[in-house]
């Protein structure tokens, strides 16, 4: 209902491969309030966009390296329906939206990323340009954090549940600090292993990081989201009274426990991209998994910690034990 009544959908009957002024304000529809002008000049000026692919996670970290590249460029952003679908129920996101029909035709300009920003990205030639990849690297947008976080301002009716609930956690407690947990596991627990030489979130690594908060803060709370809850049901202590299980682990709906950690005052993150924006979301502290991977790890060819981690967060490494030889480990 949302997309429909926000939505202006403007129809095309031809395309053609020359570009000009006279039809080239038929080729986008735009996410924008009822009785606007799109300016046609503005979209013959240039028309850049990005893929996308993955998870929610992934489709902001494509939303905001868009947002960012296209601006420090000079370029208009316009995103894909798809990607409008997975956040425009969650955010209040403003870029445009280009129709799907159009993405097909337009001849692009495929503009492949490595995951963190480099100089020729200032540099970025073309009109039509289609940034391809799952950039996630705060070192394309922090300059502009504001901005994003404008973008990613959560719909007043999520925002409003995600308190009302989180109130509901505090009780009759006063002064208390909410900590979101975010554990990933789902298809992480084996591709970790068997492609990227690497291990997930243990217990152990839960232990240390709730700790550091309840050492930290008189009265944590701590609000558990996770893709594999009865694992953590079952690996996290909770017997402290300190612990709610809150997330529904709705992969193919994620928006719920997605706000809910962001609404906490600080997080605990494993890995993946749904925990790293929930932090850069709640701000406040947040404690991570380093050093997951061995050193000879194909993962470190395409992920670099310093580029994905704040210099402020803190790190508590990996037990890398179960990837390494019995006899190694016992010796």
């Amino acid at each position: 209902m949302l997309s429909s009544q926000l939505t202006t959908y403007l129809s095309i009957t031809s395309i053609t491969s020359t570009f000009n002024s006279s039809w080239i304000g038929q080729l986008v529809f735009q996410r924008i309030a009822p009785n606007s002008n799109l300016s046609s000049e503005a979209i013959d000026a240039g028309i850049w966009t990005v893929n996308s692919i993955g998870r929610f996670g992934n489709q902001m970290g494509q939303y905001a390296t868009l947002y960012a590249l296209a601006k420090l460029n000079g370029y208009q952003a316009y995103i894909h329906p798809k990607m409008h679908s997975a956040l425009s129920p969650v955010f209040k996101i403003t870029l445009p939206v280009l129709s799907a029909k159009v993405f097909r035709r337009i001849q692009w300009r495929r503009v492949y990323l490595h995951d963190w920003m480099s100089e020729d990205y200032r540099h970025i030639q073309g009109k039509y340009v289609q940034l391809m990849g799952y950039p996630c690297s705060y070192t394309f947008y922090h300059h502009i954090r504001q901005e994003i976080l404008k973008e990613f301002t959560f719909h007043d009716h999520i925002k409003k549940e995600a308190n009302h609930y989180l109130q509901i956690l505090r009780g009759k407690h006063q002064n208390v600090t909410y900590v979101g947990v975010h554990v990933r596991r789902g298809d992480y627990v084996k591709v970790m292993p068997k492609t990227w030489k690497g291990v997930v979130a243990d217990k152990g690594y839960l232990e240390k990081a709730m700790d550091y908060f309840r050492n930290k803060y008189l009265n944590p709370i701590f609000v558990v989201t996770s893709n594999g809850m009865e694992w953590c049901k079952k690996n996290i202590d909770a017997s402290r009274g300190d612990v709610y299980f809150a997330g529904d682990g709705k992969e193919a709906s994620p928006g719920r426990d997605f706000a809910l950690l962001a609404h906490c005052n600080h997080t605990i993150m494993t890995i993946g991209t749904f925990g790293i924006w929930a932090a850069y979301l709640a701000g406040g502290k947040v404690v991570y998994l380093a050093n997951y991977t061995l050193l000879d790890s194909p993962f470190l060819k395409v992920f670099k910690p310093s580029a994905t981690f704040l210099p402020e967060w803190i790190a508590i490494p990996a037990d890398l034990s179960p990837l390494m030889p019995k006899s190694s480990v016992q010796s």
